[in-house]
């Protein structure tokens, strides 16, 4: 099963940064135009310019966004702004935030991971990827041979035994700083050699679940096979064999996953009246939602109440708002599907076969394409893309479960893109992982 190793990490110094927050930036795949440049703008030594340099028009293949970052990476190790820790370590990683007015934690293992294809079914996909975000990672693991930001798994653990392992690290952890969303990051290292040994031997017995990463994952897949091409061979032991990952219990109460709505525009007349009811029925219960029960929190907790018995989403238009129950006669469609009877069960895949594909007429390529559909995990804003003429019509879904998300992952099936969000995002920063 999976390899799970402790490294030298390397880590900001604290006699050049002070405040650790100030450094810290998400994953690249979350930051927009403007907060690269608010990152940039905050600390000079943000994370920012390693993650996720700026572009300019006359870069060339000797001076672009990868090379400065390599330079930088190279630069800040040599003046001791970063530092290689002395021993291996695992690293306690712990996140506390508030959403929707709740308080979470979240507490995860930082650490090396041998790579595996996906086929050896040691660790497991459960999203498709797109070439894009692959080729740009792929350069810039080229450039700097490290990774910069962490992927995140999942585990199984019934007992908590590793929860209870690690709870007393995150009490007294060395570092404790908040970031600009004021959440809480706690990092400590585990350097006990019989701890680490419990850790190794734990996760030998264990698969693992990508949950958020599956880009960088097939990324590093990639690079291991050029390095192992270009010296004809490669050491079990070399680095380029692993990533780094953060790893978390399936059960953690800190989990949170949001849904990812989905906002129709572009559609023709034709099209928008194949969403009336009648149509509707054909694999749905339809039930309209009327005054307050179709609107802002009112509709958000009646979808959350239906799902919790069937499949079910909610359809937004300008005629009016319907929540929608998967009906005998739309299971017994989607068993047609030729799929998992896990991934037949997806709220998300229902919305997409049956809605999108069968009654809207909208083909794979149109999905993936993007050409009639963007997406938000911000419920406000779904709500609001109607009355601001921003979509014609809405699909607001409910979180899919971690459960759920892991029986996909099993069954060797992939979930619609966009599927799912998991808050928040690792920070980039905390610790980097050399592949040397």
């Amino acid at each position: 099963m999976a390899d799970v190793r402790p490294f030298r990490g390397i880590r900001f110094a604290p006699e050049a940064v002070s405040d650790l927050g100030q450094v810290l930036c998400p994953p690249f795949d979350v930051i927009s135009p403007e907060a690269q440049e608010r990152y940039y703008e905050r600390h000079p030594y943000n994370m920012i310019r390693l993650e996720l340099g700026r572009e300019f028009p006359d870069d060339t293949s000797l001076n672009n966004r990868y090379t400065r970052a390599a330079q930088t990476f190279a630069e800040w190790r040599k003046q001791g702004v970063l530092r290689q820790d002395a021993v291996p370590s695992y690293y306690l990683y712990q996140q506390r935030f508030s959403y929707g007015g709740q308080s979470y934690t979240r507490t995860g293992l930082v650490a090396r991971v041998r790579l595996e294809p996906w086929s050896a079914r040691v660790i497991l996909p459960h999203e498709l990827t797109l070439r894009k975000p692959k080729d740009d990672r792929l350069q810039l693991m080229r450039a700097c041979a490290a990774n910069f930001s962490p992927i995140m798994a999942w585990y199984e653990d019934p007992q908590a035994r590793l929860r209870r392992l690690l709870q007393p690290y995150a009490e007294r952890a060395e570092v404790q700083v908040r970031d600009e969303l004021a959440d809480e990051h706690r990092l400590q290292p585990i350097t006990d050699p019989q701890q680490l040994a419990l850790i190794q031997d734990f996760f030998s017995q264990r698969q693992l679940f990508i949950a958020d990463g599956h880009h960088r994952y097939e990324t590093a897949l990639s690079y291991r096979e050029e390095i192992r091409e270009l010296h004809r061979g490669l050491d079990p032991e070399d680095g380029a064999n692993f990533v780094m990952m953060v790893l978390i219990d399936v059960d953690d109460p800190g989990l949170l996953v949001l849904p990812t709505h989905r906002l129709l525009s572009g559609l023709s007349a034709e099209q928008l009246q194949r969403l009336a009811p009648a149509l509707l029925s054909r694999y749905f219960q339809v039930e309209r939602l009327e005054g307050e029960g179709g609107r802002g929190a009112a509709l958000v907790s009646r979808l959350a109440e239906a799902g919790r018995t069937a499949p079910a989403f909610a359809l937004l238009t300008n005629e009016g708002s319907w929540l929608l129950r998967l009906t005998e006669a739309g299971r017994a469609r989607m068993a047609e599907s030729g799929r998992a009877p896990a991934w037949n069960a997806l709220d998300v895949a229902i919305a997409h076969r049956l809605l999108l594909e069968e009654l809207l007429g909208l083909s794979a390529e149109d999905v993936s394409a993007g050409r009639y559909l963007r997406y938000t995990h911000e419920t406000e804003e779904a709500l609001a893309a109607l009355p601001r003429g921003e979509a014609q019509a809405v699909l607001l879904l409910n979180p899919t479960p971690v459960r759920q998300i892991c029986e996909v992952a099993r069954a060797d099936e992939r979930m619609p893109q966009k599927s799912t969000y998991l808050y928040p995002k690792l920070a980039s920063g905390l610790v980097i992982h050399p592949l040397w």
